[in-house]
């Protein structure tokens, strides 16, 4: 959020949190909202550690789930389109079990679905029962990915940059911890990678606990009782009519393809060119690691200008870089390249804060938040896939890389259109007077 807007947009809410009851309304006592706001924070820097595990642990064993399951290069590069697919298909529901049972009952629930899927898919015995099984865990990240901003407008308003590079961060430490530490783990777990895999459980089972006392606030934060007024015009809001909305959906989309290409695919990039296994995983979770300051330094950086349109271009730049060194010297610039890379992916938290941003109301934002990440995880489905069908048919890694260059000339391009200063609010009444 950016300072000037912070007056603005407080006037759209009522501090005081209201409950309702036969007897009355009664103000829930300052000493409460303090407890509760501090077990948000709790519950949404472990939810956040979470939400990457998942991901990146398997692209760090990759090749050994891929001769556990006998697998082709075509079905891994399928595996690693997962993610996106699963984001798509159960983000879009999240506005409605919000509504239905609270966006903190569904986040607990999301953790949850997080701890089976990554308990049971190691032992599930074959690739169908892998893939059903990280789906269970990837709609719990699903869900959890669009109800996180909300929370975040909701009950810190005042706050959404900090807050936001704070979930960013969290997001970002537990990306590259899973990367660099998966292999050493399973290594003094007894060499196995089904349990290098299930024990990233563990973390999940923690994320669940801060959530379970904040199951029955429906309410969602502080804010949540927003002017009538302005939660019945956005309630109407026809999102498809915004330009800066599809503008932030094609974004999301195309930083998303980036990441989880580098997620599955940069460890066997370095294998393939002469780095060990160990070293590769290292080299991702440097890239992951990259994120943990620059994704707290970014959102707040973005909430203060008019513009966040530089930002996506400097990201995008360096991600150019990153992706001409892997083409040129794969293993003689491999640091570099790692931390290049690791700087582009930062395009993410940017995306986090500009749908904060692009929006008046908490109801807009949740609006926003499902239609952004659910349509551009949409879009991006079929980069991760081609880069496996490329590098299987054609021997290497040449055309895989040249298609991750080509893709952050259009993500730069809608970046810059959707750091522009306007609401979806503002365009979606403009298109309709017309």
């Amino acid at each position: 959020m950016m300072v000037p807007m912070a007056s603005e947009e407080l006037q759209t809410t009522t501090p005081p949190r209201i409950h309702a009851s036969s007897a009355g309304a009664a103000v829930e006592p300052p000493a409460t909202r303090a407890w509760l706001t501090r077990l948000v924070v709790v519950g949404i820097v472990l939810a956040a550690l979470n939400l990457r595990p998942a991901i990146t642990s398997l692209g760090a064993l990759l090749e050994e789930v891929r001769d556990g399951l006998g697998m082709s290069g075509s079905v891994a590069g399928l595996l690693t389109s997962v993610p996106p697919l699963c984001f798509a298909a159960f983000g879009v529901m999240a506005p409605r079990l919000a509504r239905r049972f609270g966006p903190a009952a569904v986040v607990c629930a999301g953790m949850v679905a997080i701890t089976a899927g990554l308990l049971i898919r190691p032992f599930m015995g074959g690739t169908a029962g892998f893939l059903a099984a990280s789906a269970l865990a990837l709609m719990g990240i699903a869900v959890s990915n669009v109800l996180m901003p909300v929370i975040v407008k909701r009950w810190f308003p005042d706050r959404v940059g900090s807050m936001t590079g704070l979930y960013s961060m969290a997001l970002a430490l537990g990306t590259s911890a899973a990367a660099a530490v998966t292999v050493p783990l399973t290594d003094a777990l007894g060499g196995k990678w089904e349990t290098g895999l299930a024990v990233w459980a563990v973390l999940a089972v923690a994320a669940v606990l801060p959530w379970i006392p904040l199951v029955r606030d429906r309410g969602a934060g502080p804010t949540a009782s927003a002017a009538p007024t302005a939660a019945a015009a956005t309630d109407g809001l026809r999102i498809t009519r915004s330009r800066t909305a599809w503008a932030l959906a094609v974004y999301f989309g195309l930083q998303a393809t980036g990441a989880y290409i580098t997620m599955g695919w940069m460890p066997q990039i370095f294998r393939d060119a002469g780095v060990s296994p160990s070293t590769a995983g290292v080299l991702l979770a440097v890239t992951m690691a990259v994120g943990v300051p620059l994704s707290f330094v970014i959102p707040r950086m973005a909430a203060r200008m008019k513009h966040q349109g530089p930002i996506a271009a400097a990201l995008g730049v360096c991600g150019l870089i990153g992706y001409a060194g892997l083409y040129l010297a794969p293993a003689g610039g491999a640091w570099v390249w790692a931390l290049l890379l690791g700087v582009s992916n930062c395009s993410f938290p940017l995306a986090l804060t500009m749908v904060g941003m692009r929006s008046r109301t908490g109801t807009g934002v949740v609006k926003l938040s499902a239609f952004a990440q659910s349509t551009g995880y949409l879009l991006s489905i079929p980069g991760p896939l081609l880069v496996g069908v490329l590098y299987q048919h054609s021997g290497g890694w040449t055309l895989p890389i040249a298609l991750m260059g080509a893709i952050l000339v259009p993500q730069i391009v809608v970046g810059v259109l959707a750091g522009r200063n306007r609401t979806i609010e503002d365009e979606c009444a403009a298109r309709g007077a017309n």
